[in-house]
């Protein structure tokens, strides 16, 4: 019997964009949508029966289209009835998301002969249910042969090798994660999620616009666009405008009050989080953790983001040094693919044991 050579993944399943870094040297991300033809004329125009990312986004009045994570979980690990289509559905559009991302990992593998075992180490948000825990597993069975669960904050930390006197504040499209490294794994009490993230800055943009310009048409999948080249909290700069429909026309709105109104509506839960994560802590090492507060995520590019919580934290605990990390898109992706390298054989095999 020939061994396997293995592959290593590291995969950030998240709300809005789902990112893959691979040992083979593949670094991707598709947008965290799937889509089904809606008939037979949509089928021919693709050919095929599932369209992902943005090809999906592309063409989405062609589409019945599923986004299956919400707030940085699954959706079928909050509500759903386990025998309604709606679970079904959304059990099936996940798997199909994460399979996709495997098939490009292979596709590109300059090895070649399909003869791999793919280990993975999965980021979640920092307090992840027990329920999406084990529905994400289940997911990843018969995709991955081998797969850890690790929170997402943790995966940053480790990726970046901040394992000690470190602060994670991981902002994505559903969560915030907030996380206090200090030399061992964190615990659900070094660790606070809040869901106040990119998803709710796009719906208060999007209601702040409604309001203003009531003859204006528009989409919340248009000013989100929109918000992620331009958002900005910072009081300096020119003027901000978009172009939105009016009765078919375009024309050029001014929204640079309301993007960074909506851009702030995510701060004070953030610093509050730091604020209770930090006065909970040893006060002998509390100044460590001031001193080294990193954003990662893609809400960590807002303009002014990073002043914001430095000037708060001067505020409230007296200091705050605030940086942000280099590759904020992949950066908990980096850290998984990391973490599964790291891990020894022993460990996986004990984890498929335990499976068992």
């Amino acid at each position: 019997m020939v061994n396997k050579r293995v592959i290593n993944v590291g995969i950030d399943l998240g709300t809005s964009r789902s990112v893959i870094a691979c040992d083979n040297g593949v670094r991707t991300y598709l947008p965290s949508v799937v889509g089904y033809p809606k008939d037979a004329v949509a089928r021919k125009l693709f050919g095929k029966d599932i369209v992902f990312g943005d090809e999906a986004l592309k063409h989405r009045m062609s589409l019945e289209m599923h986004r299956p994570f919400d707030k940085g979980m699954l959706k079928i690990a909050q509500d759903l009835d386990e025998n309604s289509p709606e679970y079904k559905r959304a059990i099936e559009a996940a798997r199909a998301l994460l399979k996709r991302l495997i098939e490009i990992a292979l596709e590109a593998d300059p090895g070649g002969d399909g003869n791999v075992l793919v280990r993975g180490v999965l980021g979640a948000p920092a307090l992840a249910s027990r329920k999406n825990k084990k529905a994400m597993l289940e997911i990843a069975r018969g995709i991955l042969d081998d797969v850890m669960y690790v929170s997402e904050p943790f995966a940053v930390a480790y990726g970046l090798g901040l394992l000690t006197n470190a602060f994670i504040v991981d902002i994505g499209a559903g969560t915030v994660d907030l996380c206090r490294m200090h030399g061992t794994m964190p615990t659900d009490d070094d660790q606070i999620t809040t869901m106040k993230a990119g998803d709710y800055v796009d719906q208060v943009f999007y209601e702040l616009l409604t309001k203003k310009y009531t003859d204006a048409n528009f989409t919340v999948n248009m000013v989100k666009k929109f918000k992620e080249e331009n958002s900005n909290i910072s009081q300096r700069g020119d003027s901000i405008y978009i172009e939105l429909p009016v009765k078919g026309k375009p024309v050029k709105h001014d929204v640079t009050a309301e993007l960074r109104l909506a851009c702030k509506a995510i701060v004070p839960d953030i610093v509050e989080g730091i604020r209770k994560l930090i006065a909970s802590f040893d006060p002998e090492f509390q100044m460590h953790l001031k001193e080294n507060v990193i954003l990662a995520g893609g809400g960590s590019q807002i303009v002014g983001l990073k002043r914001e919580i430095e000037e708060f934290m001067i505020e409230k605990l007296g200091y705050g040094k605030v940086t942000t990390v280099e590759e904020p898109l992949y950066a908990g992706a980096n850290g998984a693919l990391m973490l599964c390298r790291d891990m020894p054989d022993e460990y996986w095999h004990e984890l498929k044991d335990r499976a068992k």
